[in-house]
């Protein structure tokens, strides 16, 4: 059976499925003939969807998704360009969360979003850890610390440059910059040998964006990164399959309080050719 399926009594001919495929490897012969797939090309696909969501009539599916499984596009829903524009520029990175958790279900409704990301080759190759429970949050940040006071007596220079003895010292007096006391952390993760950094930092970035448009607060957690990628104990912890890493962490939670204007930025500097 052909990996893309294609209703002829729908098909309009019009070849958009044709010039949007990514592996350019659906074709036509004539202008009356629905497009058809060679078996040698299937390898090819990377199930992008992007001939399913095309076509304009519902006549283009692949064996992985027909056109009535895939959510039609509103646009009365999509934003307009001055929206954007305000909803990207009010993003704030938060640091402080109320003592309140997020329900699951908004937190795996943030993931489902973040799953839309893109990907190299459509890999989808990012995988999620959820951690609620504060207890373990501050076991693991007590780790960090641990490779931190290391960092300072084995790479002073390094670590100083990096603030640590900032880090360890609010640690110690009971002020914790590392998770920022959020009720969770976020964390990416995917095989070490998928090419996996930009894919998890791109998914993590349209999360940290859906979290503000649900009116949560979320913030990089760079510290707490860092250390998963330096430090073994720390990333044993975490207890992620075997050849997998963590490649960024997020923190999300119930914003303290509300911001009510637009921070200055510096004007972008730019190389026009």
């Amino acid at each position: 059976m052909s990996l893309i399926i294609v209703d002829a009594k729908k098909c309009k001919h019009c070849g958009r499925c044709v010039e949007v495929c990514p592996a350019h490897i659906i074709q036509t012969t004539e202008s009356d003939t629905v497009p058809f797939l060679d078996e040698s090309d299937e390898p090819w696909c990377i199930n992008c969807g992007h001939c399913v969501a095309i076509c304009p009539k519902g006549a283009m599916g692949i064996q992985t998704m027909t056109p009535s499984q895939c959510t039609s596009i509103k646009k009365s829903l999509l934003p307009s360009a001055q929206q954007v524009e305000h909803f990207l520029k009010t993003r704030r990175s938060i640091r402080l969360y109320k003592e309140k958790t997020v329900s699951q279900r908004t937190l795996a409704k943030l993931i489902d979003i973040a799953s839309y990301a893109p990907s190299g080759h459509n890999s989808q190759s990012v995988h999620w850890l959820v951690i609620n429970d504060t207890k373990e949050i501050k076991e693991l940040n007590t780790m960090v610390v641990d490779w931190m006071r290391r960092s300072l007596e084995e790479s002073p220079e390094l670590a100083s440059t990096l603030n640590f003895q900032v880090v360890v010292g609010a640690w110690d007096s009971g002020i914790d910059v590392i998770t920022r006391d959020a009720p969770h952390i976020i964390i990416a993760y995917t095989h070490k040998d998928l090419g996996p950094m930009g894919n998890c930092q791109i998914a993590l970035t349209h999360l940290e964006l859906a979290a503000h448009s649900l009116g949560l607060g979320a913030c990089w957690a760079g510290y707490f990164q860092l250390a998963t990628a330096s430090y073994p104990p720390l990333s044993k912890a975490l207890h992620l399959p075997q050849y997998h890493r963590s490649y960024g962490a997020m923190l999300i939670g119930h914003p303290k309080f509300d911001y009510h204007r637009i921070p200055l930025r510096n004007d972008p500097s730019i190389i026009w050719r």
